[in-house]
């Protein structure tokens, strides 16, 4: 696994932290929880590549 990927994800961990905190400080629950659900998705999906990686490794591993 590349340490480029744990460094993508914290950067976006605390970008959708700070954003989340001024949107509730300006009375935008909304956003802030938009905010909050779209770093997830993106996250996500840079984590499902590695997922799918990990499951052709054991099938090639166990000869499945």
């Amino acid at each position: 696994m590349e340490i480029n990927i744990v460094f993508r994800i914290a950067a976006v961990g605390i970008l959708v932290a700070v954003l989340h905190q001024v949107l509730m400080r300006a009375g935008r629950e909304e956003q802030a929880m938009l905010t909050t659900l779209a770093g997830l998705v993106v996250v996500l999906f840079w984590v499902i590549q590695y997922i799918s990686q990990l499951f052709d490794t054991v099938q090639t591993l166990f000869q499945l």
